[in-house]
């Protein structure tokens, strides 16, 4: 690929200090240029931590860095998720240089030109767009609140330009020791154009205003204009821009191939899972998304559909339990009876196709947890918490008129989407009225997370659909309070305030709550399941419509909690029971070991 580049970054009109670190590089010669290709790097530094000018460099220069040091073996997909690797490595060990004192972090948007194609990887909201024949595309997604609040609908792109919580970020390079950073590839042809660029210059231009300069200017008039007129509209803010013009592409047809198809197709046979194997000739394994206690969540490519998806597999060791592996399969079961676009949607095997081992297929989200936005961002703007807590009503509503109740609603298991939807996803203690009954064990019935669990949960009951309106409800307090509605020292406070008093009234912790929804968060989260309201449906007209809602007093008649009584034994005793199995299991252990085996 031959390309024309050119870049300026700048302090701006108004800041004496520039965090803005820009780079670009390619091998001279043209077995490189063809092997490797070429890229370009954008950091914008977060200026509410330290040092921001510090971490955007040591972000570009780290990851330039890995790139020119990389042979051309590697696809581009590999080697950005390396380069954002060390980028990130390289600022957060920088920041806890000083026994972590001064936190750093920055955004980072890096494009990879090679043959014909253009891969960027982006974490924050720095900007990649590209204009092809004068019309321009967003490459790249904005990791920031005002783009979730516009992939919502909920406020225009020039709302998003001018919010005052755009420089909130909800991902960024440097803050946390792992990164997961978003690819995306496209065909690129002669005469395309690539604009990298920060908040402070896409701030204040029209998309369409970028496109035409670019379209009509050389690359370095193009870099020049775009900041002078960002400048002449007042910014405030760091200025950094890069163009590349694409004069010549060379079009590879197996190109696409080498990543999938370059490794042996085998079915694993024993250990667990790794990037770069296939499962069962149809998924190979891209990258692990996530790990937990007893399974594993990988990135994959259906061989059959081309789709990317998602592969959930359990740890091998927990493969010939029983239990685990009855509760896995009613997972699936549950979650394949299911179809609505706010519920994670799953994947069936095909008829008479056979399975190595379990695991479940699911399709592949991109974007972040309600959990994750809430750590970016608490409390949420009470229209923007009305409006996702109304979405997961919808969802809901669906699930208990299939007869399925989820039991476990909580901010980790509800997936905010980049297109602008939400998934709910985990049915791993999900209880549907078809199918056989699952037993768990340790926590029996009281299964749940504890800041979410409706009290007949902690009482030892199985729940039903009122049950997932309470978990609603205390999202919903958590959302426009910014703190769950109980907090304690230990798992006996939490679970035993639940069932002897009520959360503290959300205006006394956040008064800019409205009466009417205080009113709706409390009567779903009435101690009596009778209280509550009788249905989702019943729930999110409400939330539709808040202005309609009667206020009652409920925040008149809540009850505090008491200390640990005979009221709260049912949590202790549950928790407690835990405790004395796992000391009898201990010393059967140490019985059989101290005896020896049998001879």
């Amino acid at each position: 690929m031959e390309l024309t580049y050119a870049e300026l970054s700048s302090p701006g009109p108004v800041r004496d200090t520039n965090e803005d670190f820009v780079g670009f590089w390619q091998p001279a010669d043209l077995e490189g240029k063809r092997a490797r290709g070429a890229v370009a790097a954008l950091a914008d530094g977060v200026g509410g931590l330290d040092q921001g000018e510090v971490a955007s460099r040591l972000a570009v220069e780290s990851s330039l860095r890995l790139f020119g040091e990389t042979e051309g073996d590697k696809s581009p997909q590999q080697l950005l998720t390396q380069m954002f690797n060390a980028a990130n490595l390289a600022v957060y060990d920088r920041s806890h240089e000083d026994h972590g004192h001064k936190k750093m972090a920055t955004t980072l948007a890096v494009c990879v030109l090679r043959n014909n194609e253009v891969t960027v990887g982006n974490v924050g909201d720095s900007r990649v767009y590209l204009v092809h024949k004068g019309e321009i595309r967003q490459l790249s997604t904005d990791h920031s609140y005002v783009g979730m609040q516009q992939k919502f609908g909920l406020i225009s792109e020039q709302e998003a330009k001018t919010s005052e919580h755009r420089s909130i970020l909800t991902r960024c390079v440097g803050l946390e020791p792992v990164i997961r950073v978003d690819l995306e590839t496209t065909t690129v042809f002669k005469g395309d154009r690539l604009i990298l660029c920060s908040d402070g210059l896409y701030a204040h231009l029209a998309d369409r205003e970028m496109a035409d300069i670019v379209s009509r200017l050389s690359p370095a008039q193009a870099c020049r204009q775009l900041v002078a007129l960002a400048e002449q509209r007042g910014t405030d803010d760091n200025l950094s821009v890069q163009v590349l013009q694409i004069n010549e592409v060379e079009e590879i047809s197996y190109y696409r191939g080498v990543a999938t198809y370059h490794r042996p197709a085998e079915p694993p046979t024993g250990g667990d899972l790794q990037p770069g194997t296939t499962l069962d000739n149809r998924f190979f394994i891209l990258e692990t998304i996530s790990r937990s206690g007893m399974a594993t969540i990988f990135k994959a490519t259906d061989l059959k559909s081309k789709e990317t998806v998602a592969v959930k597999v359990p740890f091998m060791e927990f493969e010939s339990d029983p239990g685990f592996y009855s509760r896995f399969l009613r997972e699936e079961e549950i979650g394949l009876k299911l179809d609505h676009p706010y519920i994670l949607r799953f994947i069936p095997e095909d008829k008479g196709e056979q399975r190595s081992r379990p695991y479940i297929v699911t399709e592949y989200l991109r974007g972040y947890t309600l959990a994750h936005l809430l750590n970016s961002m608490r409390p949420l703007p009470e229209k923007d918490a009305l409006s996702i807590a109304s979405r997961l009503c919808e969802a809901v509503s669906y699930m208990h008129g299939h007869g399925v109740v989820h039991r476990d609603l909580k901010p980790q298991n509800i997936m905010i989407c980049y297109d602008g939807s939400l998934r709910i996803m985990d049915f791993g203690i999900a209880k549907s009225q078809e199918g056989r009954r699952i037993t768990f064990a340790g926590f029996s019935p009281a299964v749940g997370t504890p800041d979410y669990m409706a009290p007949e949960q902690i009482r030892g009951k199985r729940g039903d659909e009122r049950t997932d309106l309470y978990s609603l409800g205390a999202m919903l307090y958590e959302m426009v309070v910014g703190e769950p509605p109980f907090e304690g020292d230990n798992l006996f406070v939490v679970m035993n305030a639940r069932v002897s008093g009520d959360p503290t009234a959300p205006r006394r912790r956040n008064p800019g709550v409205s009466p009417q929804l205080e009113e709706i968060i409390l009567h779903a989260m009435e101690r009596d399941p009778a209280r509550r309201y009788p249905s989702a449906v019943a729930l999110k007209a409400e939330l539709d419509d808040p202005a309609a809602v009667p206020v009652t007093g409920r925040c008149e008649r809540l009850q505090k909690p008491s200390a640990l009584n005979a009221e709260g034994y049912p949590a202790r005793w549950i928790v407690l029971g835990i405790v004395a199995a796992l000391a009898v299991l201990g010393l059967l252990i140490w019985l059989i070991i101290w005896r020896g085996p049998a001879r």
